[in-house]
C-alpha cells in the first residue's frame, strides 16, 4: 500500500494561536483584504441549525463538507440517487439531520453552487478500514506516511477512548477523572492531525474561487489556525458560529462549550497542562454526558431544542464542585438520562439551590 493511495504528505502547521482560557474563541477575521475571501463556519450535527447555515451558504462560490468522499454522493446532488437511498448506505448517525442536509445541498446544487467532501483523515481511515479487511497489516503501513500517521493517532485515540468507558463505569471517581484527561489529551492530538491534513487538503482544492463556505465542527479551532497561516497575505478568513445568534439569546455569549469540550481544548493549545482546573473539567464532564440528550429531537421554525438543552446542561454542571461531582458519581454512572437529572436535581436542593431548567421540568427530565 502506498501513501499516495491515500494523501499527499500533510505540512507542519508553524502557527498555533491559542484562545484566552480554555475555551475560547478564535477572533472574527484573519489574512489580508485581498484575493479569497474564506468562511470557517462552525456548526454542529443537528436538524435546527441548517436555517441557520443555508442563506450563508448560499452566498458563495464553492462549499466544502466535514466529511469524507461518500459513494453516490454527486448522483444524490443531481437527483439521480433518492435521499433515502443515500443515507442507507452513507450509514450516517444522525438521519433526520443527513435528510434535512441532503435536501439543503440538493437546493445548492440546483443554484449551481459546486459542493465538495473534504475530510483527508476520515478518508485515509475508511482506506485503512479497506486494507486491513483485505490482509493487510499494520507494519506494512508506510513509515512517515499520512495513513501511518492517522492510523497511529486512531489507535491511541480508541485505546485510551475504552479505557474510559471501562474505568467510568468500575473504577474510581479519581482513576475516572485520569481516564477522561488521558483520552482527552489523545483526542486533541488525533484533532490536531485532522485539522492540519484538512487545512492542506482545502488549500489546494479552493484555488479558482472567490467565496468559500468551509463546515466545520465547533471542536475544530486547529482548523482555523492551520487555514489562518495558510491563507496569510493570500485572502481573508471569517470565523462564523453559525448558532451563536441563538446562544446570545440565551446566554449573554457568543458560544456554548461543555466541560469535556473545554478539557479537550485546552489540551489541544497545551497538550502538557497541568492546570488545576482540568480535575474539575474531567470531572463536570462525568456528569454532563449523563444529563444530555443523545437522540435527536424534532425542531420547527425557529425552535432550537437541542441547542436550549446544551445551555441547560452546562448552566447545571457549572453549579457543580469537584466535591459534588465526586459525590454523584458512583451512582450517576449507571442511571439513564432522566433518573440522572433527578439525581441531580435532588442533591442540588440539598444544598439549598433550587435553580433548575424550565425545559426539564416541562419535558420531565
Amino acid at each position: 500500500m502506498t501513501n499516495a493511495s491515500f494523501q499527499s504528505k500533510t505540512t507542519r502547521r508553524n502557527v498555533k494561536v491559542a484562545p484566552k482560557g480554555p475555551c475560547g474563541q478564535p477572533r472574527a477575521k484573519a489574512g489580508g483584504d485581498l484575493g479569497i475571501s474564506v468562511t470557517l463556519a462552525f456548526s454542529i450535527h443537528r436538524p435546527e441549525i441548517l436555517p441557520l447555515a443555508a442563506d450563508l451558504m448560499a452566498a458563495h462560490d464553492a462549499i466544502f463538507l466535514e466529511e469524507p468522499p461518500t459513494r453516490g454522493f454527486g448522483a444524490m446532488l443531481r437527483g439521480e440517487l433518492a435521499v433515502a437511498e443515500y443515507l442507507m448506505e452513507s450509514e450516517t448517525e444522525y438521519p433526520e439531520f443527513g435528510r434535512r442536509t441532503c435536501d439543503l445541498l440538493q437546493a445548492l446544487s440546483r443554484r449551481g453552487i459546486p459542493i465538495f467532501q473534504v475530510e483527508p483523515f476520515l478518508e485515509a481511515l475508511v482506506g485503512i478500514h479497506d486494507f486491513f479487511a483485505d490482509g493487510g497489516r499494520p507494519s506494512e503501513l508506510p513509515t512517515g506516511s499520512v495513513v501511518s500517521r492517522v492510523y497511529a493517532a486512531e489507535k491511541a485515540a480508541t485505546a485510551a477512548l475504552l479505557a474510559y468507558y471501562r474505568t467510568v463505569m468500575t473504577g474510581s471517581f479519581e482513576a475516572a477523572l485520569a481516564a477522561v484527561k488521558a483520552f482527552a489529551a489523545v483526542d486533541a492530538a488525533r484533532f490536531r492531525l485532522r485539522d492540519d491534513l484538512r487545512a492542506e487538503a482545502l488549500v489546494s482544492r479552493m484555488a479558482g474561487y472567490a467565496r468559500v463556505y468551509i463546515e466545520a465542527g465547533e471542536i475544530h479551532h486547529g482548523l482555523w489556525g492551520a487555514l489562518r497561516t495558510a491563507l496569510a497575505g493570500r485572502g481573508r478568513l471569517r470565523v462564523r458560529y453559525l448558532s451563536a445568534s441563538v446562544v446570545r439569546r440565551l446566554t449573554g455569549r457568543g458560544r456554548l462549550a461543555g466541560p469535556g469540550d473545554c478539557l479537550t481544548l485546552r489540551y489541544l493549545y497545551h497538550p502538557a497542562s497541568r492546570d488545576p482546573r482540568l480535575d474539575l473539567l474531567a470531572a463536570r464532564s462525568l456528569v454532563y454526558n449523563k444529563l444530555l440528550t443523545k437522540e435527536e429531537m424534532p425542531a420547527g421554525t425557529g425552535e432550537f431544542p437541542h441547542t436550549r438543552d446544551e445551555v441547560a446542561t452546562i448552566q447545571v454542571v457549572q453549579r457543580l464542585s469537584l466535591k459534588d461531582c465526586q459525590a454523584l458519581f458512583p451512582v450517576i454512572r449507571r442511571l439513564g438520562t432522566e433518573a440522572a437529572r433527578e439525581l441531580v436535581r435532588t442533591h442540588l436542593q440539598r444544598g439549598g439551590d433550587r435553580r433548575w431548567p424550565s425545559i426539564w421540568t416541562a419535558s420531565g427530565g
